[in-house]
């Protein structure tokens, strides 16, 4: 626990004295950052940075969960696409349509899913045209 402004000491002489105590002490050495310059600094201010970080370092989303899933079967689309082999784009596609039908069920909360499941067969028909196979 810090301890308490003395009677008498302006509060910065006294943040001063405490900030260099623990420098002294090694309180500040190995942080992580240090010796880096401040990321975003040629960025403009935003006063909700802090958010918008803690949601990207923790992969969370402010979206509703059928646009969620409307993004994941567009990610499953391309990934299927580019997929090294006929079996690996069949699980992409295989896995995202399970939590499409899922949806579909039990619909989710947000805007409407407007989704189908993807045609497999159809997507590796043209995978097999794309890759010669």
């Amino acid at each position: 626990m810090t301890e308490r402004k003395p009677p008498g000491v302006s509060f910065e002489t006294w943040v001063d004295r405490q900030i260099r105590e623990a420098a002294e002490r090694g309180a500040f050495d190995g942080l992580t950052g240090a010796g880096k310059p401040l990321p975003h600094l040629d960025q403009p201010y935003d006063e909700m940075w802090w958010i918008k970080e803690k949601m990207s370092r923790e992969h969370l989303s402010c979206l509703p969960p059928s646009l969620v899933l409307r993004k994941e079967a567009e990610d499953a689309r391309k990934a299927a696409a580019e997929a090294p082999s006929e079996a690996a784009l069949r699980r992409i596609l295989s896995e995202i349509n399970e939590r499409i039908r899922a949806a579909l069920r039990a619909p989710l909360d947000g805007p409407p899913l407007n989704l189908v499941p993807f045609d497999i067969d159809e997507a590796a028909l043209n995978w097999r045209r794309e890759h010669g196979s």
